[in-house]
């Protein structure tokens, strides 16, 4: 199952982003190693970053999230998680 996971960034989120990057990376290369990130990336604007994984779970989703160290560190100051299905591209 498909989620969403939207990190909305807080006042110092820029600032931080740059010092807790690689462990963010760290955190998420293994599901990416197990095909289970669709994408992932920070939002131009500067407001946060989509994420978009594969899990058993909403609760796997939101641990994996919660657990972030962009949240853990107060880069993300509010995160969401939604089920998502995906339509397009069609092929998968």
């Amino acid at each position: 199952m498909k989620f969403v996971i939207l990190g909305f960034d807080g006042p110092d989120g820029e600032a931080k982003r740059k010092i807790y990057r690689p462990a963010h990376l760290a955190n998420i290369e293994p599901l990416d190693a197990q095909g289970r990130v669709v994408l992932a990336g920070p939002l131009t604007d500067k407001t946060g970053s989509l994420i978009v994984i594969e899990a058993d779970s909403l609760e796997e989703a939101q641990r994996f999230a919660t657990e972030d160290p962009y949240t853990v560190h107060g880069v993300f100051e509010r995160v969401e998680v939604h089920p998502f299905t995906q339509v397009f591209p069609t092929k998968q």
